[in-house]
This record gives C-alpha cells, sequence and structure tokens, in this order.
C-alpha cells in the first residue's frame, strides 16, 4: 500500500508538469519563427487598396460601374492628404499615429506600459515598421465607397497633432473627405483614462443620388514573433498569439493564423468583436450600430480579421452615422468586458478557468491592501493552506503515523519478505489498529495540483502581474528568476519537507523520492517567479505544520507505550 501512495504522489506531480507543458505547447505551435523586435516608432504608409475586403454581404447593392466609384482627388478646397504624413495624438493612454490616407491607425504606444522592464519607452502594440506591420485599418467600400482597390482615401485634415489636456474627457480628430456632394467625416473619439476609441464615419449625402457602400474594420498584422514576450527569456514558455472573434450566443473563439483562409469565421453581430491576441495584449473591433459580418484572410505573409457592416443607403438630401469602437490595450478584464460580452475571456486562464478568476479575484483583493504582488502571492499561499487545514491535518496525521510504524513494517518485510499474501495481511491489520490510511498521504498533493496549474495562469495572463516586482532581485514576477535561487529554495524546501514524511520501505523507490527535488527543481527553473514562489512558501508552510503533527503523533505514541502492561 505505500509502495502504491508514493507512485500516486510521483505520477501526480509527472501529471501536472505534463498538463502546464501540454497547455502552453498547444498554442506556441501557432507562434511564427520570425524573429523582430518591433518596437521602433517610425512608421511607412505604404497602404494600398490590395488590404481593402470585398463587400461580403453585399448582394443588395447594385454592381459597381465607373461612374459609381468616386476618384481618389478631393475638392479643390481640401487640403490633400501627403504620402508619409501622419497625424499624432497624443493621450493620458496612448501615443497614436493616423495616416490620412485611408485613416488608419498606424502606430499606438500605450503609455502606462513600458516595453520592457525597466525601460522608459512605452510599450508599442500597434506599427507598420521595417520590422513588424500590425495596424487597425477601416473604411469604406462599396459602389460608392472610398475605398477600392485602386487605392485609399485621401483624407483632408485640421491638424497633424493632436494633445488630450490635463481635465480634457474626450479628443476628438476628425478627417475630411468631399466628393459629389457627398460630405464623408471620418472621426476618432478618444476618452480620459480609456483605451476604447470610437471611430464614427458621418455620411452627408447632398446629393442628388443615394450613396450604397459598406463600413468595412480590420486588423493586418505579419508574422512577426510578439513583442510582450521579448523580455522574458529565451526559454520562457510562450502563449496564444493568433486571431479570436465572439458573439453574445458563442462569446470567445480562438482562430489560429494558419486557418485563417479556412473558411472558418462566418459569424455576424451586432454587439460581437473579432481581433487578435497576444501576451496580454489584444487589439479588437466591434460595431456599435451595425451588424458586423466577420471574416478572415491571408495574403502574402499577411493576416487580415476584420468584419464589414451590411448595406448602407444614404437618400440624397440625407444623413447617417456609422460607428465602431476600436480596443488596442491591455488585457484587463474590468476593462474588456465593458467594449463586448466576452472580449474579457480573451485573458485565458485554462481548463481551470473558475479557479483562476477565484484565485486572481483573492490575489488582487490583498494587493489592494499590501501594494505588493509577492506578498500577496505569499498571503494567497496561507489562505490556501489554511482552507485546506482540515484535509491536510487528516493527511498528514497519517503520514505521521505511518513514519511512526515504519519500524514495525520494516520487520514485517524482514519476517515475511517471501510471503507476500502474510505480509500484506499483518500490514493491514497494524494499520487498521493504528488507523492509519495509507492513501491519505495523496490528498494534499491531489488538492494542489489544479490550484497550482489555476496560478500558474493567472500569473502568466494576467497583465497586472506584467513587470511587477517583488523583493530584491525578483523585479518581474511574471518571468523566471534571472538567478534561479527562488528554484534552488524550492529544490531545498522539497527536500527537507522529505525528512518529514515516512521513507518508503523499497530502495528503489527511496531513490526515486530522493532525486524528485532535484527533477522538479530543474523543471522549475523556467517557470513563473510567481509561481515558484508559491510553490516554495507552500513548502515551508507545510513543513511547519507537519512538524506540529508529526509531534503531536509522537507524543501519543509515548502515551500509548506508557499504558501498555510491561
Amino acid at each position: 500500500m505505500q509502495k502504491i501512495l508514493r507512485v500516486l504522489i510521483i505520477i501526480a506531480m509527472l501529471i501536472t508538469a505534463y498538463l502546464l507543458v501540454l497547455a502552453w505547447q498547444k498554442d506556441y505551435a501557432n507562434v511564427p519563427a520570425t524573429s523582430a523586435d518591433a518596437v521602433t516608432p517610425s512608421v511607412s504608409t505604404s497602404t494600398t487598396g490590395a488590404d481593402i475586403p470585398t463587400t461580403a454581404g453585399a448582394s443588395d447593392i447594385p454592381a459597381a460601374t465607373a461612374t459609381d466609384i468616386p476618384s481618389s482627388k478631393a475638392d479643390s478646397e481640401s487640403t490633400e492628404a501627403k504620402a508619409g504624413t501622419l497625424i499624432n495624438v497624443t493621450t493620458d493612454r496612448y501615443q497614436v499615429k493616423i495616416d490620412p490616407v485611408g485613416g488608419d491607425v498606424v502606430y499606438a504606444a500605450l503609455r502606462d506600459y513600458n516595453a520592457k522592464l525597466h525601460s522608459d519607452n512605452s510599450f508599442v502594440l500597434l506599427e507598420d515598421s521595417g520590422q513588424r506591420v500590425y495596424v487597425a485599418q477601416s473604411g469604406l467600400i462599396g459602389p460608392n465607397g472610398i475605398d477600392t482597390a485602386s487605392g485609399r482615401a485621401k483624407y483632408s485634415y485640421q491638424s497633424d497633432n493632436y494633445v488630450m489636456q490635463p481635465g480634457q474627457k474626450t479628443l476628438t480628430v476628425p478627417l475630411t473627405y468631399k466628393q459629389d456632394g457627398v460630405t464623408i467625416t471620418k472621426s476618432f473619439t478618444f476618452t480620459q483614462g480609456k483605451y476604447p476609441i470610437r471611430v464614427n464615419y458621418n455620411i452627408n449625402n447632398t446629393g442628388t443620388q443615394p450613396w450604397n457602400g459598406q463600413v468595412f474594420a480590420q486588423l493586418k498584422r505579419d508574422s512577426s514573433k510578439d513583442p510582450g514576450m521579448s523580455d522574458k527569456g529565451a526559454l520562457s514558455m510562450a502563449t496564444y498569439l493568433g486571431g479570436a472573434w465572439g458573439t453574445p450566443d458563442d462569446d470567445y473563439n480562438k482562430l489560429k493564423f494558419k486557418d485563417f483562409n479556412d473558411g472558418e469565421l462566418t459569424a455576424a453581430s451586432d454587439k460581437g468583436w473579432v481581433g487578435i491576441v497576444q501576451h496580454y495584449f489584444v487589439s479588437a473591433w466591434t460595431p456599435n450600430n451595425f451588424t458586423g459580418q466577420f471574416f478572415s484572410r491571408e495574403k502574402a505573409g499577411d493576416h487580415f480579421i476584420g468584419m464589414n457592416s451590411e448595406p448602407i443607403v444614404v437618400p440624397a438630401n440625407k444623413q447617417k452615422d456609422v460607428t465602431a469602437t476600436l480596443y488596442a490595450g491591455p488585457k484587463d478584464q474590468e476593462s474588456l468586458i465593458e467594449v463586448a460580452p466576452g472580449l474579457n475571456k480573451t485573458v485565458d486562464y485554462g481548463f481551470l478557468w473558475p479557479i483562476s478568476k477565484v484565485l486572481f479575484a483573492i490575489l488582487e483583493g490583498i494587493h489592494k491592501v499590501i501594494g505588493n504582488w509577492g506578498w500577496s502571492i505569499i498571503a494567497l499561499t496561507l489562505l490556501v493552506k489554511i482552507a485546506l487545514m482540515w484535509f491536510s491535518n487528516k493527511s498528514y496525521y497519517s503520514m505521521a503515523k505511518m513514519r511512526a510504524i515504519a519500524p514495525r513494517l520494516q520487520a514485517l518485510k524482514e519476517e515475511h519478505g517471501d510471503d507476500r499474501m502474510k505480509m500484506s495481511q499483518e500490514m493491514m491489520a497494524i494499520y487498521k489498529e493504528e488507523q492509519v490510511n495509507p492513501m491519505a498521504g495523496c490528498l494534499p498533493i491531489l488538492l494542489q495540483m489544479p490550484i497550482f496549474l489555476a496560478l500558474y495562469w493567472v500569473l502568466v495572463e494576467s497583465v497586472e502581474l506584467r513587470h511587477a516586482p517583488w523583493i530584491l532581485w525578483i523585479q518581474d514576477l511574471s518571468a523566471m528568476d534571472p538567478w534561479f535561487i527562488l528554484p534552488m529554495l524550492m529544490g531545498a524546501s522539497m527536500f527537507a519537507q522529505q525528512m518529514f514524511s515516512p521513507q518508503p520501505t523499497d530502495p528503489m523507490q527511496a531513490k526515486v523520492m530522493k532525486f524528485l527535488p532535484i527533477i522538479f527543481t530543474l523543471f522549475m527553473l523556467f517557470f513563473p517567479a510567481g509561481l515558484v514562489l508559491y510553490w516554495t512558501v507552500n513548502n515551508l508552510f507545510t513543513m511547519g505544520q507537519q512538524y506540529i503533527v508529526n509531534k503531536k503523533v509522537e507524543r501519543e505514541q509515548r502515551e500509548k507505550a506508557a499504558k501498555m502492561p510491561s
């Protein structure tokens, strides 16, 4: 029975290790091999009509003719956009660059997040540079659309530099296009303290014919690697990089880059979203006042995911507003859930998400009081130990009893070593006499494994823990320990913990158990420091708990021996 117990403990640990590797490897297989640390703010404006999607869902619109499509030349009274000129927008959250040719967001730096640990440069989420292409595009297509296969609309603009002033609630950047009696105003509205950007098209038709077209909104990304992983170390575990979408009825779905041309994405929704997910950050489009027909495609190494509106008709002497929201920012759950249903699930906690959500809620609550994520993890570990104390005490009590009766079991083995049936019967009699359950020793491990796995995903996926320091050399709890001190301490604590546990009578098992701390130390070298901190502190608390229980059992054994007749 004791042999089975040891084997079960080893299997539980190995299964945990396997599940962790399997979970990240499933998404890691989708990470492109191309290498680039794309943080340079230089921007190319080589956007062409080749990026324009087809007018999916436009069967009610007549086929476009040469007279239906306006020329790309603006009215003479407008200041036409020039190639290479960008509109700079600075808010409390963003540093954004908008290309007036097409009105695309070609650069977005997040001012609240550093590119790397101890760096003064902001993290760049969107950019169109020589190293990486990742932009948010939108426009008008269809019979009277101003974005065509031959080129993008060239908007006029009032200023090439906008700055949100302290106390200013909103900042609007208008772009204007005029042609054949139709004035199209594309406006970007930024809100203080918020990441969602409102993108509105006002189509004012003062002409004599109806205006027909569609709005499209899409994200374009090449095959470059995730820059969010650049400061995690070469051997750190990668997270999901790819497309995702959701509707109120089916709120979170992944779509890997390699599947963008498979035709899987055919959903339509007026409250859904489409986006691209990477480590800690996400970009997404969601419709505000129209039903979006979602699509994805891959062309020449670039990946597109987005949506088209239903056909829009603006009668003569009428105007219409069509609005979408662009989110380009951190995977902050409270912010995301306000944008669209299911967008918060891009914080992907895996199959143990219910446990992960509870752990994160507790961890976040502790952090609000303590103000340090490392000490918060230690406090969380203590709370978990308290919650499982009753089960653990039962288990440790049984293990302590096993330790106390180990000499008797060894004597049985020497006496009945050749008669396994007789030895098993005598062992069961001792277990019954001492009220010992040898299987109870598995309970702490089995209870800890789901929590361990769930906490791993909390540390990997929660942007709040990105670059979160603890003390001294641990400056990022979401990355591996740069000096491997915590993994070494964890291995030492695991080895010391064995001193409080009953030793196996089988010499081979004893050797395996002694090597187990070494194996786990090597395994933990490249795990997030926060997770290793949790496991190390858990081991220390466990040793203290086992010490108290062992002393209690030893006292009981002495009292029992004293009552026995001499």
